[in-house]
């Protein structure tokens, strides 16, 4: 039996560490339960219209449904995305600010120089959302059938031809730079525009002959037979497209780049509000309804949590550095 000097020693110890303890356990507790208690700002690092953007606007009326909070888009284009990227980076941790990256997040780490985020340490994951294969498009009225058609024809008549892309650092840049090496159209000037919507609109518009682009911007375009998709860049053809060849089929090996959607939170966002973030988002991706409205806009969902996204994010930073090595692309 213990001495009860010490028992009471012992006793006082315990409340005075829980008195000190406790309240801020309660504080984070009653945080969480309170969270969101105002709008969360999902920052799209593009100008409206473009991949990122859709699916954005997407997920943050499901999640506004699913949950009954308030989540809004923020659109900051500019500098490759680097600047929506780089603000959301030095957001306050608190869980009101996440971004929505694409590739350009792990391509801009290899292709500039500097850029205002550390992508290995200023973010963590919170879930992959969808993925769309890149496209080769063009007005149908071109008489280019098939990617070698129009190879053909840009080659014939170099100074008529350029190619629409989305901001530098995104895959579909990347791509159309990596055809322009590998299909020999060093003439093939590039236009690159500040969002996926801009360069299919240059497209529409006659300003631009060749899009390099993810498919979403392009879909309705190609269903209503404006434009004509000449080969996707997925690993296998997109189903509602069953006519269109992948590169790879038109005789380019190794040539399969996408558009993938992934939600980052700030390193210091407290881990039990990633958790809520992830597993509500999850949960709306879960639906029929949502895999159907992604599908109808050129996307498959990819419903994968924080330790998966992150795991992708990272790797292809490797991947990408490799890629641009290899096409010899300059550091920006």
């Amino acid at each position: 039996m213990s001495h009860p000097k010490w028992s009471r020693r012992r006793a006082i110890k315990a409340a005075i560490g829980a008195g000190v303890a406790m309240p801020a356990l309660l504080r984070a507790r009653s945080a969480l339960a309170a969270y969101p208690e105002r709008p969360v700002k999902i920052v799209v690092a593009n100008t409206p219209g473009g991949p990122s953007d859709i699916t954005g606007r997407i997920v943050a009326a499901a999640l506004q449904q699913s949950t009954g909070k308030n989540f809004i888009i923020e659109n900051i284009g500019g500098a490759g995305g680097n600047i929506g990227m780089g603000n959301a980076a030095r957001a306050e941790p608190d869980g009101y600010t996440i971004l929505l990256a694409t590739n350009a997040y792990s391509i801009n780490a290899s292709l500039y120089s500097k850029t205002p985020y550390d992508a290995h340490h200023d973010f963590v994951g919170v879930s992959e959302l969808a993925t769309s294969p890149n496209t080769f498009v063009v007005r149908s009225e071109l008489p280019a059938k098939t990617i070698k058609e129009f190879i053909a024809l840009a080659k014939a008549e170099p100074d008529k031809f350029n190619v629409a892309t989305p901001p530098i650092g995104t895959s579909p840049q990347i791509q159309a730079e990596v055809l322009k090496l590998r299909a020999g159209l060093p003439k093939l000037a590039g236009i690159v525009y500040k969002g996926g919507g801009d360069a299919i609109q240059s497209l529409i518009s006659g300003t631009t002959q060749l899009s390099s682009g993810s498919l979403p911007p392009a879909a309705p375009h190609i269903k209503a037979g404006l434009l004509r998709c000449l080969a996707v860049t997925g690993e296998a053809r997109w189903p509602d497209l069953p006519d269109v060849p992948t590169m790879q089929e038109e005789g380019f090996k190794d040539f399969v780049f996408a558009t993938d959607m992934v939600l980052l939170a700030p390193a210091k966002t407290p881990p039990d509000i990633v958790k809520w973030l992830e597993a509500e988002t999850l949960k709306i991706l879960s639906t029929p309804e949502m895999k159907d409205k992604l599908y109808k806009a050129g996307f498959l969902v990819r419903p994968k949590g924080a330790d998966a996204a992150w795991a992708r994010v990272t790797k292809e930073i490797d991947t990408f550095k490799g890629i641009i090595e290899q096409a010899g692309i300059q550091k920006l």
